[in-house]
């Protein structure tokens, strides 16, 4: 049986940095359909930076699949909800339930800090993430912002918290 871990890192703190470059590197050759060149992800990354992922703006959490480094995904607090952002599993360590355990892991996250929703924005190629999305309760909502690369909104409803007040940020 396999096992799946999440814990909070600094987006510059190695492991981070090598996953969100990761990510980027998909998302460039996914987009151009094409290899990426190291110039297009330094620009990725310079263009879409991930240095808000920590407190007090957000959080960005790594996963860990049998012990291996296997992804990210991250948060930027709003007011009152939550925007998910950065969600990546490395090839290897897809379809092991990863993506469940990455959306299960920043949900508590979220809830925990008092957002009463989690929206994110993602693109018609990634075809496997708005699955992902779907499966796990999020619904397609109408534009929430006006992201160049953002095709598709989605949104969640976290529960109520049992004392019904919200965590302080």
């Amino acid at each position: 049986m396999s096992s799946w871990t999440t814990h909070p890192a600094h987006p510059a703190a190695p492991e981070a940095a090598t996953l969100l470059r990761e990510y980027l590197a998909e998302m460039v050759r996914r987009w151009h359909r094409r290899p990426e060149r190291p110039d297009e992800v330094d620009a990725a990354l310079a263009e879409s930076p991930s240095h808000d992922l920590v407190a007090p703006t957000g959080l960005l959490l790594l996963a860990h699949h049998d012990g291996n480094l296997a992804g990210c995904a991250g948060l930027r607090w709003r007011p009152r909800w939550a925007e998910l952002t950065r969600v990546y599993l490395r090839p290897a360590h897809r379809g092991a339930g990863g993506g469940a355990a990455l959306l299960a892991a920043v949900e508590a996250h979220a809830g925990a800090a008092g957002a009463d929703r989690i929206r994110l924005d993602t693109r018609t190629d990634l075809v496997e993430a708005r699955a992902l999305y779907a499966r796990h309760g999020y619904a397609e909502i109408p534009a929430y912002n006006d992201d160049r690369y953002a095709q598709h909104w989605f949104e969640k409803l976290l529960p109520a918290r049992v004392d019904g007040t919200a965590a302080p940020r």
